[in-house]
């Protein structure tokens, strides 16, 4: 955990269409294997576009920020509400004056390695109930 204290995390200078918006973010938490953290990020008015090489779902705490991924029509996101956007994804925002939000960000594995992972998985727990190995209801 840190102490919550924001700092500068500037967004891709080339990815800012309109402005100068102001980015920071604090790490809230992070899991052991790196693959998933929580962070807070705030920033100030512009229009940029943000490509997403993560998972994240967002939850906004404070004021707004109006966002598109392209595809659908632009949507106001604002205090309470939650979002969720893939990895891959590139969305354009325009914050009007402030945003803050908590993210909830996770890499994920490519698809074809995900899949192997899930098979793996499978494979195993199937082996060990023919084998009867791992049962917490054994006898003894």
């Amino acid at each position: 955990m840190t102490s919550g204290e924001l700092r500068a995390a500037p967004i891709e200078p080339s990815w800012i269409h309109e402005g100068r918006p102001v980015a920071r973010n604090t790490m809230l938490s992070r899991s052991a294997d790196g693959m998933a953290w929580t962070l807070v990020w705030d920033c100030t008015a512009g229009r940029f576009e943000w490509h997403y090489d993560i998972d994240e779902t967002i939850h906004f705490i404070e004021g707004s920020a109006t966002i598109s991924d392209g595809l659908s029509p632009p949507k106001t996101f604002r205090a309470g509400d939650v979002l969720f956007i893939p990895r891959g994804a590139v969305c354009h925002w325009h914050v009007e004056s402030y945003v803050r939000k908590v993210a909830f960000c996770r890499k994920t594995q490519p698809k074809v390695v995900a899949l192997a992972l899930r098979a793996a998985s499978k494979a195993k727990r199937m082996l060990s109930r023919r084998s009867g190995a791992g049962s917490a209801l054994e006898a003894a």
